[in-house]
C-alpha cells in the first residue's frame, strides 16, 4: 500500500490559520512558557521541568497566514518580553498557552541556539534577567 497523501498549499495556509485560532482562544492574550528539561510527549502531556519565564503574546497572535513555498507560514505579531525570569536553569523547551475562559495548551517545542523551534541568544536563563523573544514564525507544510 502506497503512503503518498499530499496537502496543497491553500490546505497548509488554511492549517496555519487554524493554528492561530487555536492559540487565540482563550479570553485573554495567549502565553508562552520557557521550561527546563526535556519536551513532554505532547501539548496534551502535562508541562515538566521548572517554569523559567512567561511571555505575553499580543491579541491576536499572529497575522495571516501566508505563502511559505512550501507551505503556510504564521508569524507572531509583537511578544512581551518577562522582564524578571522566574527562576535560573537552561531552557530547554517552550510552550504555549491560550488562556482565559476556553483555554488549552496549543503546542510546545524545543528551545536550542541555532536549528531548534525558538531559538535564543543563549539557552541560560538567570532568575530576575529578562527574556525576550524578537521573532516567532510557526510553517505548516505542504507535500
Amino acid at each position: 500500500m502506497a503512503l503518498n497523501f499530499r496537502i496543497s498549499n491553500v490546505t497548509a495556509k488554511s492549517l496555519a490559520d487554524n493554528f492561530k485560532t487555536n492559540v487565540d482562544i482563550g479570553s485573554t492574550a495567549a502565553v508562552i512558557d520557557i521550561r527546563t528539561g526535556a519536551q513532554p510527549a505532547d501539548p496534551d502531556t502535562a508541562a515538566t521541568g521548572t517554569l523559567l519565564g512567561t511571555l505575553t503574546m499580543s491579541d491576536p497572535s499572529f497575522g495571516s497566514a501566508t505563502d511559505a513555498n512550501p507551505g503556510g507560514r504564521i508569524t507572531a505579531s509583537a511578544i512581551t518580553d518577562d522582564s524578571s525570569a522566574d527562576a535560573t536553569g537552561t531552557a530547554g523547551y517552550f510552550r504555549i498557552r491560550a488562556t482565559g475562559t476556553g483555554a488549552d495548551d496549543v503546542a510546545d517545542g524545543e528551545c536550542g541556539t541555532s536549528g531548534a523551534d525558538l531559538n535564543f541568544n543563549t539557552t541560560s536563563i538567570t532568575s530576575g534577567s529578562t527574556i525576550s523573544i524578537t521573532s516567532f514564525t510557526v510553517t505548516m507544510p505542504e507535500s
